[in-house]
């Protein structure tokens, strides 16, 4: 008992300082530093929502380009006559609002059905939106309201801070042992009484929340943004490769995985623009071949061969 007190103490602690390490840097950080630590957030709260609900129940969603976009678009709509806190909220209830209505239609489906009705979703938005600006408003994209990187730095992280103590929250919860009984076995689950369908639809529309937040202020980053910009396809499979890559089995797994994909993607288009994503593809392959359970699983493995461990564990 003592031994699990001291380790949680340490865990809060280490977050304390981690949070006020990342809420000082922008005082102490070059703008570049800033402005790439902003699309570390904003691609680990992206992976960490898909995490929420695919984790554990083992259906593969690819609709983040669809939720990401409602934001995008929400900021560029409402903007210039709301203030910057209520348009990201908006964004996010755009998103819950869609991811309700989506859940309630699809969640019953299972497999590949489920896996293509939502990277359907995101193709549909980008045509539907395409076919609105080109025929009704007779628009070719919008101009989004800027703010600094400084405040959608600090925005981001407030985002992220917010999303990590609920799912944090949700695997510790009864829900979260729901949902991993429906990954495990759902009509055994159903057997026992839980509302599986309502469990998946209320947090595929928790996670849809957060990604539409995040979309709405990284759209204030980008000044013009169009259909294309906004339901980007590949956002809809950065997640689950981030995912992957990092591990799925503890919460800071994803975490890891988007971190170090972003600084590589980052990396590679500024060295490689025009193979970029087939060195992703690369790196994809080995990491599902050699690293199952991801970065996590290999650095939990060469934790348990430290000399000594065993008996220290004991």
């Amino acid at each position: 008992m003592r031994r699990a007190i001291s380790n949680r103490a340490f865990i809060l602690g280490f977050v304390v300082v981690l949070f006020i390490l990342l809420a000082s840097l922008p005082l102490l950080a070059s703008q570049y530093a800033v402005i790439l630590l902003t699309s570390v957030f904003m691609y680990i709260i992206i992976t960490v929502s898909w995490t929420m609900f695919s984790g554990p129940t083992g259906y593969i969603s690819l609709a983040p380009a669809a939720f990401f976009g409602v934001g995008v678009y929400t900021s560029a709509l409402l903007g210039l006559s709301l203030p910057l806190p209520a348009v990201i909220g908006i964004g996010g209830l755009g998103s819950f609002c869609l991811a309700l209505l989506v859940g309630a239609l699809t969640l019953r489906l299972k497999g590949i059905y489920f896996v293509m009705f939502t990277f359907g979703l995101v193709e549909l938005l980008l045509h539907f939106i395409i076919w609105w600006e080109v025929n009704i408003t007779g628009t070719t994209g919008r101009m989004v309201p800027t703010v600094s990187n400084t405040t959608v730095y600090y925005l981001m992280l407030t985002v992220f801070t917010v999303l990590m103590f609920t799912t944090y929250f949700i695997r510790r919860s009864k829900y979260g042992l729901a949902l991993q009984s429906i990954g495990e076995e759902e009509e055994a689950a159903a057997h026992t009484g839980i509302n599986v369908t309502a469990l998946k639809i209320i947090t595929f529309a928790v996670s849809a929340f957060f990604m539409g937040a995040a979309g709405a202020i990284m759209a204030t980053r980008w000044t013009y943004i169009d259909p294309r910009i906004a339901f980007n396809p590949l956002l809809s499979f950065m997640p689950v490769l981030m995912a992957i890559f990092g591990g799925m089995g503890q919460l800071y797994g994803p975490i890891i995985g988007a971190a170090i994909f972003t600084y590589l993607e980052e990396f590679l288009i500024t060295r490689f623009p025009y193979h970029y994503m087939l060195i992703f593809g690369i790196i994809m392959v080995l990491a599902i071949v050699y690293l199952p359970d991801g970065v996590v699983g290999l650095l939990q493995k060469l934790w348990k061969r430290i000399p000594g461990r065993k008996h220290a564990d004991t």
